[in-house]
């Protein structure tokens, strides 16, 4: 009986799975168009070219506390010093998206899929 159980319910979590995959390859797809078009020129690579101590990479988010969706849709958001607020040229939805691709990329160490 334990092993049926067991093995419904390692079915029933593949399956959650499978359903959220293809989400988030869009998702990841759209944030990578996102950042294209709004953050390359500044952020090519997950560098920094006006303050090149600001990285993208996963190392230094950490050390300014950048290190969640959250944070970095803040101030992708409203903007810091030398970085604009895009909060009226991209949507909520947008800043989620960029900034989740962000930190992936980050995860990855800026390298292509």
């Amino acid at each position: 009986m334990r092993k049926v159980i067991s093995l419904l319910l390692l079915a029933s979590v593949s399956f959650l799975f499978l359903g959220t995959t293809p989400a988030l390859a869009g998702e990841h797809d759209r944030g990578a168009k996102i950042f294209s078009a709004h953050c390359a020129a500044c952020h090519i690579g997950g560098g920094n070219i006006i303050l090149a101590h600001k990285t993208l990479n996963k190392q230094t988010l950490q050390k300014y506390s950048m290190d969640s969706v959250d944070a970095i849709a803040y101030q992708i958001k409203y903007g810091k010093k030398a970085m604009p607020a895009f909060k009226g040229r991209l949507n909520d939805r947008q800043i989620e998206e960029v900034s989740a691709y962000v930190l992936e990329q980050a995860a990855r160490g800026w390298q292509l899929w």
